[in-house]
């Protein structure tokens, strides 16, 4: 049976690293975050490597409490209205979520802040010197050294950084699928699993039931379990169900009732969401969708502290909470809006969430898409390219980005097999920065969706 968080022993231990390092400029922990900075070994990447990683630290996971929240879609906007929540619980609260929109020290927040450049470059340094060590003991002892992922090292200097900053509680977004990822190597008291679509098809598997068979074994003997309305979908379901008979938990089943749909920007969303405990209208300064992630982390902040919520100050931390390239406009003239969504699921939420706002098609905005090799193209383009008149093609700085020329034939097909004319696609830009310089000089408002690293990189120009 879980305790309280107060009555957790971990509560109020002090954290330091238990050997010296040598501390990395902020330059050199961002290259080591970097694609190109992993650590190359013969075995791996493997979820032992993090669990060793953090033993050879002394666990700092283990002096505060972990949430974990999985899922395809809504995970990380769950992550952060939980975060906020606990916060305005008046709980020291972190929250670890991947990927950044533009630099890499947003994975991380404490108290609702980004952590430092210095904090950032301190936790990886931390992270890196216990790489090095027990690789070299694995060396010693004749075993194959770990291949340190960015991701591993980002996950164990979170966990560094929080544990030293003292905090109660952190939640941690899964960054892929779950029965593996990084923040599998902690022991969490509660986790939630959000929506499940079809994402990382390459590593997970190409159905939803394998998808939701990687993600639903986060949920294990003795954690709280709430299960997102994403998770509704009946082989998806069935999943989550199996699941939770064979870990003895009955998981919480998150619910809302919408009660005010939002006429325009800046317009309120408010919704009546029920729990175990107690029945609670929110507010909202977002979407309707954002009621569904919100109304799961009201039912996930609740089974981790085992008590209601003071209405109030939840009232106030879903009104304040942030949630950074979700339906976030970055720029008003010309008009500017970054999404987010990165598959067929998230793009239909966007495009119903446009069409309570904007229901004209014709008077939208130019779209201006990228997408990346590892996902449904072609799903997020059937979604994208009927909800807008115009479409922009470009390409992101990631590895995996889908080169400009090619997602422009791919558009174009689409486009032709609807009977549009080919003037609906404007052009294809080799990289983000030529297109928004092309775009803006000729005053085309526009919405950049199809990928995180595209609403990344548009709001990191753009945003001022």
């Amino acid at each position: 049976m879980l305790t309280t968080p107060s009555q957790r022993p971990h509560r109020g231990a002090a954290y330091q690293v238990p050997f010296d390092i040598a501390e990395l400029a902020f330059d050199e922990a961002v290259s080591l975050a970097a694609d190109t900075g992993v650590i190359s070994g013969d075995a791996g990447p493997l979820l032992e490597t993090v669990v060793d990683m953090l033993d050879e630290l002394e666990r700092p996971d283990e002096h505060f409490d972990c949430i974990q929240v999985a899922g395809t879609n809504g995970k990380t906007s769950t992550a952060r209205f939980c975060a906020a929540i606990l916060a305005g619980e008046g709980l020291h609260a972190a929250l670890y979520t991947s990927p950044q929109l533009v630099r890499y020290p947003e994975r991380m927040e404490v108290d609702g802040r980004v952590v430092s450049d210095a904090e950032f470059a301190h936790g990886v340094s931390a992270a890196l010197e216990a790489g090095r060590r027990v690789n070299a003991r694995r060396a010693e002892a004749g075993e194959m050294s770990y291949t340190i992922t960015p991701f591993d090292l980002l996950t164990v200097a979170a966990l560094v950084i929080f544990a030293e900053r003292a905090i109660d509680v952190a939640v941690l977004e899964v960054g892929l699928g779950g029965r593996w990822d990084a923040t599998s190597a902690t022991d969490p008291v509660a986790v939630a699993v959000t929506g499940i679509g079809l994402d990382h098809m390459r590593i997970l598997g190409d159905t939803l039931a394998q998808i939701a068979a990687e993600k639903a074994a986060v949920i294990k003997p003795g954690r709280a379990v709430v299960l997102g309305e994403g998770t509704h979908e009946p082989s998806v379901q069935q999943v989550m169900e199996d699941r939770c008979d064979a870990c003895s938990v009955t998981p919480v089943v998150s619910s809302h009732e919408l009660l005010h749909e939002p006429a325009s920007l800046g317009d309120e969303t408010v919704f009546r969401c029920s729990t175990p405990r107690a029945t609670y209208e929110a507010r909202l300064l977002k979407p309707v969708y954002q009621a569904q992630n919100a109304a799961c982390a009201i039912c996930l902040s609740e089974a981790y502290l085992e008590r209601p919520l003071d209405a109030d100050r939840l009232a106030r931390s879903l009104l304040s909470c942030p949630t950074p390239g979700r339906f976030d406009v970055v720029r008003t003239d010309p008009f500017a809006l970054v999404d987010a969504c990165h598959n067929p699921q998230s793009c239909e939420v966007f495009v119903s969430a446009l069409d309570e706002l904007a229901p004209h098609i014709e008077d939208r905005p130019t779209l201006l898409v990228a997408a990346l090799a590892d996902k449904d193209v072609a799903g997020i383009l059937d979604v994208l390219l009927p909800a807008f008149p115009r479409v922009a093609v470009t390409q992101t700085s990631s590895d995996r980005a889908v080169p400009a020329h090619e997602l422009a034939r791919q558009v174009a097909a689409a486009l032709d097999r609807a009977g549009r004319p080919g003037s609906d696609l404007v052009a294809a830009y080799p990289a983000v920065a030529d297109a928004l310089e092309a775009l803006g000089g000729l005053g085309l408002p526009l919405v950049a969706a199809g990928t995180i690293t595209l609403a990344g990189e548009v709001a990191g120009i753009l945003r001022p």
